[in-house]
């Protein structure tokens, strides 16, 4: 009788410490607040629920969103963590699919990497320059292009410059001291900058309501330091596709694209983790707006894409939705792509399909974000909620 006794007190300790481990994990997985169109609570998973706590009322931008506590339960007995659930009406956005042309100025210069002149010190690591960081300011001149900072190092004559600089959002102040290269007969800093991008994606949405776009659902970020670019200035022109270089395993496909006009069809105001966001001027699509789905209304099963891969007018391809994950970030979603006629041309996913709109029972649900290198044929989605709260457009 005590064996037994024992053994269930030993099991009914396991089970306490493996409820609290699962607790705890859940605590800091799910995210702080649920997006909900109409009445209800979401479905949040097997095992969790959610019951009512105060109700407060807010006020969000033109229209009324009310905003309840929450709590989750495990089991519908063991409290997780307080959410906040945001009653809204869904937005009816445009979807995209149709390629862009981007074209980005950073705000300063970007340090791409740092060197050695003439192969012995490098000026810029003395002066505690590092790769990523953003070059505002030398000489006391603020700087709007990479051939200004190169002129300013070579009339320095070896003289001390001040600069400001940024990093991870913090601007501090440093000396360069540049040092004369025979070589190349010149002073130099030892630095590789950049000052602009350019490149094809993918439109997302567009907001009927204030002409806004969204686009790639991913930052335009360096392809060295990884870091992302900090906007200066950026429009978005029209493109046709032109060819596609077909994914293989191992070796990520792409798009190619000819930008048509100097004109910009609208202009980047924000390049942010979850994508490039704006003021649209003109969109040719007359495809309808459509409702989007919040993040918990998103399920696994068939979806489609609208992409483009040959002119400027999209189609729709079948994908299936595999898996689903919570929170931020870019990656919530694995995605298939299974119509025969995507996967003839490009293999699956490829750059420059970065931002094809994901529509799964007639709401925009995401966007196409990355490819898996291993196998083309799969990819990551980013939720269309994730987007509009980067933009600006839920509170």
């Amino acid at each position: 009788m005590n064996w037994l006794l024992r053994r269930a007190a030993g099991l009914f300790a396991a089970i306490c410490l493996v409820t609290a481990a699962a607790a705890g994990y859940l605590n800091g997985a799910l995210p702080e607040s649920y997006y909900v169109s109409g009445e209800g609570y979401p479905d949040i998973g097997a095992f969790l629920e959610m019951s009512p706590s105060d109700t407060v009322l807010e006020a969000s931008g033109d229209s009324q969103t009310r905003t309840e506590s929450a709590t989750v339960k495990l089991f519908g007995l063991i409290p997780i963590k307080e959410a906040k659930i945001k009653r809204t009406d869904a937005p009816v956005l445009i979807p995209g699919g149709s390629p862009i042309g981007i074209k980005l100025l950073t705000d300063g210069v970007v340090v791409v990497s740092t060197q050695q002149v003439a192969g012995k010190i490098s000026p810029a690591e003395d002066a505690g320059i590092k790769p990523g960081d953003c070059i505002l300011s030398a000489g006391g001149e603020r700087l709007d292009s990479s051939d200004r900072l190169a002129e300013i190092i070579m009339g320095s004559h070896g003289e001390e410059i001040s600069m400001t600089l940024r990093r991870d959002g913090r601007e501090f102040d440093t000396q360069l001291t540049p040092l004369f290269s025979e070589e190349e007969g010149a002073y130099k800093a030892g630095l590789w900058i950049k000052d602009s991008s350019a490149g094809v994606g993918t439109m997302t949405f567009i907001d009927p309501k204030n002409s806004t776009f969204g686009a790639l659902g991913h930052p335009i970020s360096d392809s060295q330091t990884q870091k992302i670019l900090p906007l200066g200035t950026g429009d978005i022109v029209d493109v046709t596709i032109t060819g596609c270089d077909r994914g293989q395993p191992g070796c990520p496909g792409e798009l190619f694209g000819t930008f048509l006009s100097g004109l910009a069809s609208g202009s980047i105001q924000k390049n942010c983790e979850q994508g490039i966001f704006g003021r649209i001027t003109y969109y040719g699509s007359r495809r309808e707006a459509i409702p989007i789905a919040f993040s918990t209304e998103v399920k696994t099963g068939p979806a489609t894409v609208l992409t483009t891969v040959s002119g400027s007018v999209p189609e729709e391809y079948e994908i299936e939705i595999e898996k689903l994950g919570r929170g931020g970030g870019t990656r919530n979603m694995v995605i298939k792509v299974t119509d025969p006629r995507l996967l003839n041309v490009t293999g699956g996913i490829v750059q420059g399909m970065s931002g094809s709109p994901i529509i799964q029972d007639g709401k925009l649900v995401g966007a196409v974000t990355h490819v898996f290198v291993g196998d083309p044929s799969h990819g990551y989605g980013i939720f269309i909620e994730n987007m509009l709260e980067a933009a600006g457009s839920l509170k």
